[in-house]
């Protein structure tokens, strides 16, 4: 069985001499896993199509459950991430949770575009890195099935004074619900509610000054880990070369 579809190239790892494995979200088949024989070599008609974090069309071949790529070409290299340490870890880290949230046989066409749209927008620094990371982080929840609320207390539905965000219960808190909490400012809320809400197109149309796109990411980046109950190598490395 042959299949032609577009995907993204989300892990690779070096197989024998000179083949790689690859962790691949296609546009057709969701997540698979298929082997690129030869990929390492400087002759290889597809190595270029099966580097990490490259979207690319790739001819797979299936037996037994098992895929081999037979050809592959670039579409986009996302060039501007091998040349920036920092945006490299967190396309590296986009990468590893989108793998997390994807399943097998199960094409998500809006995760797979959001995930597409996040790293063009870091390889081409269309907006600050800590914002794309941010806004990734927080509507690929939503297209999780973890919207959070946005909109009034998660407890008691008020939405007077000072609102908080309590990633473990899912959304905002009142003064009364959540009288030691800190407060969300009113343009992290702003920006928080446009990403979760904007057309897929202007996801990371929006800009933030002063403290607030540092709160947006803490907020963002805990609400993540909360909502997967679980760590990401590739966060760690980021924040340690991020310093």
């Amino acid at each position: 069985m042959f299949l032609t579809t577009k995907a993204l190239v989300l892990r690779e790892v070096k197989y024998k001499e000179a083949d790689r494995i690859l962790t691949l979200l296609t546009e057709d088949e969701g997540k698979l896993t298929a082997k690129a024989p030869g990929a390492l070599r400087k002759t290889s008609k597809f190595g270029a199509a099966t580097q990490f974090l490259t979207w690319s069309e790739l001819t797979l071949f299936g037996s037994r459950g098992r895929w081999s790529v037979r050809e592959g070409s670039v579409i986009e290299g996302f060039e501007g991430l091998r040349a920036d340490l920092e945006a490299l870890a967190i396309g590296s880290y986009m990468a590893q949770v989108l793998e997390t949230v994807s399943d097998e046989d199960a094409p998500d066409p809006q995760v797979l575009q959001l995930g597409l749209n996040a790293l063009y927008a870091l390889s081409h620094g269309l907006c600050e890195k800590e914002q794309v990371k941010a806004a990734f982080e927080l509507r690929l929840m939503c297209l999780a099935g973890f919207a959070p609320e946005l909109d009034q207390c998660v407890v008691c539905g008020g939405a007077d004074g000072e609102m908080r965000f309590a990633p473990g219960q899912g959304g905002l808190l009142c003064p009364n619900c959540a009288r030691y909490a800190d407060p969300v400012s009113g343009a992290c809320l702003a920006a928080m509610r446009h990403v979760a809400r904007a057309p897929a197109k202007r996801v990371f149309s929006f800009s933030l000054t002063g403290d607030a796109p540092r709160e947006l990411s803490v907020i963002c980046e805990e609400y993540l880990l909360t909502c997967l109950e679980r760590g990401f190598s590739s966060l760690d490395y980021y924040k340690k070369i991020k310093g």
